[in-house]
């Protein structure tokens, strides 16, 4: 039988997602969501850097990262200034402190436009799992497990549940860029 929470399922992961991406994206405020996509390469392994030392916001524009293992200061502030958040971090013992640059116009413009394709990236996901939700109600129809009126019903809630999941990532682009837009 037809299950259209486990399609409904793939798109409030896509949406998952896409929103750990947005939290990740530098605004002009300090958010420790931001070195969420960092990894560092200690222990011999890729770890995140709130397992290697706690993170803290004491400001609005200041991100500090106290580092549990002196050895591992060096590694934090390489990856850092190899991602591609434009930060600068400052080395006090085993204190970073990683000051929130003011965005600059050019700056907004381009993190509206990531944020844009980021939104579109997940949408086509979204409708992907509409798709392969739609081919397995075909499949169904032509072995007989479901009749044509049945496939017409599941193929609209498909459809609501699609345009509820497209109108979620819309208002997330939206929220985001204002909050870029915002000085």
């Amino acid at each position: 039988m037809f299950n259209e929470k486990s399609h409904s399922l793939k798109m409030d992961k896509a949406i998952e997602v896409f929103s750990k991406e947005l939290s990740s994206l530098r605004t002009g405020r300090a958010n420790a969501a931001m070195l969420d996509i960092i990894k560092v390469d200690v222990y011999g392994q890729q770890m995140p850097i709130n397992q290697i030392g706690s993170i803290t916001t004491p400001e609005p524009r200041m991100i500090n990262i106290q580092v549990w293992d002196q050895n591992n200061v060096a590694l934090i502030d390489a990856a850092i200034k190899k991602s591609e958040l434009g930060l600068n971090p400052q080395i006090d013992g085993q204190l970073i402190r990683l000051p929130i640059p003011e965005l600059n116009e050019e700056r907004r413009t381009e993190l509206k436009k990531l944020i844009k394709s980021m939104g579109e990236k997940c949408k086509v996901s979204i409708r992907n799992a509409r798709r392969d939700a739609n081919d397995e109600l075909k499949k169904l129809l032509k072995s007989k497990e479901i009749g044509e009126d049945e496939e017409k019903t599941f193929e609209k809630n498909v459809q609501n549940i699609t345009d509820k999941h497209i109108q979620i990532v819309e208002e997330k682009v939206s929220i985001k860029e204002k909050e870029i837009m915002t000085i």
